[in-house]
């Protein structure tokens, strides 16, 4: 398939439009149906979209209900939540995650790096008493998706309106047949690369600083073509818990919580990471690993797809799906992976092997200099 065809270089991609998008998330990514409750998330930035989700969704004979942050509202909960709020979580929110049929979390950061000051501690004993809400979360139809903001903007080093045509090329809306014939398209791709990796048993990859071994025998791959995440455009599974040998060192900055990341490299043995540092952001590091037990394995090896996405935006939704990536996380395995690990981590780091890097399977040469064989 033709996954990094360009338009021509007189012709620039629109900016999102809000009701197209709209659709995309209420009909192809959710499939919501009538009399469906549809709980989403975001933040007052998200206005336009948010109200195009609601029509969206009425128009589906479904009930919209709106949970819409306002700016510093997180951080200002951490900076205030007393000590026992970290550990529990109000019933309503339960109660909320198990009456709804889907959920639509939209990323529209007014500061990306809003939790940058929080005591990585606080985080994850937040991240732990909330793991009933995620358990109940990937029991129902969910998607994960991102609106363009000033802020997210800066941090991709764009101006809003080149991010805002960034975001659109990301998620095939402008494709002249259509987004969804678009996705329709990656996943057929990424069946056939499916067939090719499910009787495989071993992976390898390999790149400057990095040379890891993982067992996936018996695993089951996942086509993501969009449905969970817009944009999407990955295959991945969980690898066998202890089976990760070797080093890796992701070569993409990450920002999980706001936190700046970058240079992580890790050593594992038998599936335990024994040995991890970071160039920026290492206490971070540390803490997250010492999260539980299952923070220090992996959870779920993926390979890129999307050639629409040309660059990290520090965002690790888009960055995870860049074509010629593949990313090792930390922590939570997905169950229908077959993966066993569970903690309250998952982090997606990337490994970029465009520059020199090669993906094996068994031997076989499935990705070489980002490229796919």
């Amino acid at each position: 398939m033709t996954t990094e065809a360009e338009l021509p270089h007189d012709v620039l991609p629109p900016t999102p439009d809000p009701a197209a998008m709209a659709d995309l998330l209420a009909g192809y990514c959710l499939d919501v149906q009538h009399g469906q409750s549809v709980l989403i998330r975001s933040t007052t930035l998200a206005a336009p979209l948010l109200l195009e989700l609601q029509r969206a969704v009425l128009q589906r004979s479904a009930w919209p209900i709106l949970r819409v942050e306002l700016p510093g509202q997180t951080r200002g909960y951490y900076e205030h939540a007393q000590d026992w709020m970290l550990d529990e979580f109000p019933d309503v929110t339960l109660a909320e995650a198990k009456k709804c049929h889907a959920q639509l979390g939209i990323q529209a950061p007014d500061d990306v790096h809003a939790l940058a000051g929080v005591d990585p501690r606080r985080l994850a004993r937040a991240q732990i008493a909330r793991r009933p809400l995620r358990e109940w979360t990937m029991k129902k139809r969910w998607c994960s998706t991102l609106w363009p903001t000033p802020a997210g903007a800066a941090h991709a080093g764009m101006s809003l309106e080149e991010f805002e045509r960034f975001v659109s090329a990301a998620q095939f809306l402008d494709r002249p047949a259509g987004a969804q014939a678009a996705w329709g398209e990656l996943g057929r791709f990424q069946a056939d690369l499916i067939e090719r990796l499910k009787g495989a048993r071993e992976l390898r990859i390999e790149a400057p600083g990095t040379d890891l071994r993982l067992d996936v025998r018996k695993r089951t791959w996942v086509n993501s073509d969009g449905r969970r995440n817009m944009p999407s455009g990955e295959v991945f599974t969980g690898p066998l818990e202890t089976s990760a040998n070797g080093r890796i060192r992701y070569t993409i900055p990450s920002s999980p919580s706001g936190v700046d990341v970058q240079g992580v490299e890790l050593e594992f043995k038998d599936g335990v990471v024994v040995h991890a540092q970071a160039e920026v952001g290492d206490d971070y590091l540390q803490q997250v690993l010492q999260t539980d037990e299952g923070a220090r394995r992996v959870g779920e090896v993926g390979i890129g797809t999307n050639f629409g996405i040309t660059r990290p935006i520090g965002a690790i939704l888009f960055d995870e799906k860049i074509g010629g990536t593949v990313h090792v996380a930390l922590g939570r395995s997905y169950p229908e992976t077959g993966g066993r690990n569970e903690s309250a981590v998952h982090w997606d780091m990337i490994c970029d092997l465009r520059g020199g890097g090669r993906l094996t399977a068994d031997g076989v040469v499935i990705q070489e200099d980002g490229r796919f064989v």
